[in-house]
């Protein structure tokens, strides 16, 4: 099996060939080519190459399929006796991208 461990966003993912992974959303539209140039790890068949901190040459190929809202998280603050009560909602901007091809 074949998969990198590569970083976006300040985040690492694990990704494999043929997955999706959702990303922090990246301005490009629907269809789109993006490749991924902070490769940490590649693995092939069980044989690992490690990166100091990046593997050279290797990327990670794929196309963006769908821009995306996660799911909702809810902030509450509160303030017992004192008729404090805060409720704000967020919901984070993803891209979804199919991962097409690993290369060394």
């Amino acid at each position: 099996m074949k998969y990198a461990i590569i970083q976006s966003g300040g985040k690492q993912y694990k990704v494999v060939e043929g997955g999706f992974v959702e990303v922090d959303k990246i301005d490009l539209e629907e269809g789109k080519d993006f490749a991924f140039e902070n490769v940490l790890l590649v693995s092939n068949d069980g044989v690992a190459k490690i990166g100091q901190p990046q593997v050279k040459g290797a990327s990670v190929s794929g196309k963006i399929d769908a821009q995306v809202k996660g799911d909702k998280i809810r902030v509450a603050k509160f303030k017992a006796k004192a008729r404090y009560r805060r409720v704000q909602g967020f919901r984070q901007q993803l891209t979804r991208i199919k991962i097409e091809k690993i290369t060394l």
